[in-house]
């Protein structure tokens, strides 16, 4: 039998060496044990939104995990939503479930404290997959030469930010996360993170008020010389297009010292920002398309409580959509969500109906509907692959408006 807990201050060394031989060359040493202890312990004692969970047999940890409890922007609301790291299974242990057991055990953990979404970067698409995690947005990862970004008029508010401007920094990246769909809240010790010593921070000020910034730092390939340096982008946040004028001005201006700037997001459209948005790799795809960037898929997400959810977006507008409709959802880890649900829209309102009066009925599984719910695929296009049906295909275009929403999610946070 498993046991699953939090884990101990004294027990987290064994987690740390179980977390070694799962992400090889991260804490080699005795040094670097020591330092990830003493970063662990700091983390769990003082970071009340963060804890390391074990999984035992006869008393022995075989695998852990870290799960965040996160505060996430879902179209202006705010919701709660479980985040799980550092998912980790002794060698020894491997192929014996003790990753399928935690992963449980983290969406009953959040279902009981009402949590009804949960998020995840994956080690494997296909393991989450099978667990109902749904894709999110890609994240487009571009290399340009920094005299190919948009050149403005002006850089004169641009200016250094240290620990002294922590405030303005926080005050900016919530007002950023107040608009911005799928963006978790920073916590203290995320802020903190910004300040590392291989960090540098520029921003804009605008009458002193901070209203965008980017945290840099500086990559060197192995052979280059000194004067070689590539600038990679650690947070790029910008309210308004004046902040964004001018902090793409200053990546212009690196041109003299700057062979690549490395930048990630999530919007599709940044790339009509750059005078040349290619990566420099002269690949041609056909016919004449030119490599820009490369693009990953990780964040994954999936609802742990359909019912809870709906009830706590109440006050959401469902695209001014009036339907009622039958939901079928299969769910294979979670018996609750494992089921058919009846939904009264009524001018984009939602609500559980304990009745069988619908209008239609559509199926999918809970990977898909999570993805849709989150809006980072459309229901036309889940029935257009054949990962949705419908039971009247003149409501295609009803359910497509009930579920979409006006931007895919983006989140800048790494867990």
């Amino acid at each position: 039998m498993s046991t699953i807990k939090k884990i101990s201050e004294s027990e987290l060394k064994s987690l740390i060496k179980i977390l070694r031989n799962a992400y090889p060359g991260q804490a080699e040493s005795e040094k670097d044990i020591k330092n990830a202890v003493e970063r662990f312990s700091k983390l769990q004692r003082n970071d009340n939104t963060k804890n390391f969970y074990g999984l035992y047999r006869d008393d022995k940890l075989l695998g852990g995990m870290l799960l965040h409890d996160f505060v996430m922007n879902f179209s202006s609301k705010k919701l709660r939503v479980g985040g799980l790291g550092s998912v980790a299974v002794d060698f020894l242990h491997k192929k014996e479930k003790v990753a399928k057991e935690l992963v449980i055990y983290y969406l009953k953990h959040y279902r009981e404290k009402e949590t009804y979404l949960a998020a995840l970067y994956p080690f494997r698409h296909d393991f989450y997959k099978k667990m109902g995690f749904g894709f999110g947005t890609k994240i487009n990862q571009y290399k340009i030469k920094p005299c190919n970004f948009k050149k403005g008029d002006s850089k004169k508010n641009i200016t250094y930010l240290d620990k002294g401007d922590k405030e303005n920094i926080i005050n900016c990246y919530n007002r950023y996360f107040e608009k911005n769909h799928g963006m978790m809240k920073k916590t203290d010790m995320e802020i903190k993170g910004l300040f590392k010593s291989e960090n540098r921070i520029i921003g804009y000020k605008n009458n002193g008020k901070l209203e965008g910034y980017i945290v840099f730092k500086f990559h060197k390939n192995e052979g280059d010389s000194f004067l070689i340096n590539d600038m990679y982008i650690v947070e790029f946040i910008y309210e308004n297009n004046k902040a964004l004028d001018e902090l793409m001005t200053f990546l212009h201006s690196q041109n003299d010292q700057i062979r690549y700037i490395i930048l990630n997001t999530q919007d599709e459209d940044f790339y009509h920002l750059m005078k040349n948005p290619v990566n420099g790799t002269n690949n041609i795809i056909p016919s004449v398309y030119h490599e820009s960037n490369i693009q990953g898929v990780g964040l994954m997400y999936r609802i742990i409580d359909i019912i809870g959810l709906f009830k706590n977006l109440e006050n959401h507008d469902f695209n001014n959509q009036t339907c009622k409709l039958k939901l079928n959802i299969r769910d294979g880890f979670l018996k609750e969500n494992n089921d058919s649900f009846i939904i009264h829209f009524d001018n984009g309102k939602a609500k559980i109906n304990n009745t069988e009066d619908y209008e239609v009925e559509i199926s999918l599984d809970i990977k898909e509907f999570s993805s849709m719910f989150m809006g980072v695929v459309n229901f036309n296009s889940l029935y257009r692959l054949g990962l949705a049906s419908i039971s009247d295909k003149s409501y295609l275009e009803k359910i497509n408006k009930i579920f979409t929403l006006s931007t895919k999610p983006i989140c800048t946070t790494p867990f």
